[in-house]
């Protein structure tokens, strides 16, 4: 599962039309998920917070905000 949403997460910071704000906040994502020294329920939780105003973003694409919106969705539901 994590794995997957590191995938995902990943595909959005390389799409040239995302705003580098929410690049930064995506890769803080990745790298929350991505640290072996603490429980996955902090990980987690570490990703939700750099996740939660990224779809605030006027600048944002509206198919990643869904794409942020579904990976926020499997993330929630661990």
């Amino acid at each position: 599962m994590v794995l997957e949403v590191i995938e995902g997460l990943s595909q959005i910071e390389s799409d040239v039309s995302v705003p580098k704000n929410v690049k930064f906040r995506v890769k803080n994502a990745m790298i929350a998920l991505e640290d072996n020294g603490k429980q996955l329920d902090i990980k987690i939780d570490k990703a939700l917070e750099e996740l939660s105003d990224v779809d605030n973003d006027p600048n944002l694409p509206a198919y990643i905000r869904t794409q942020i919106w579904n990976i926020v969705s499997v993330l929630e539901c661990k």
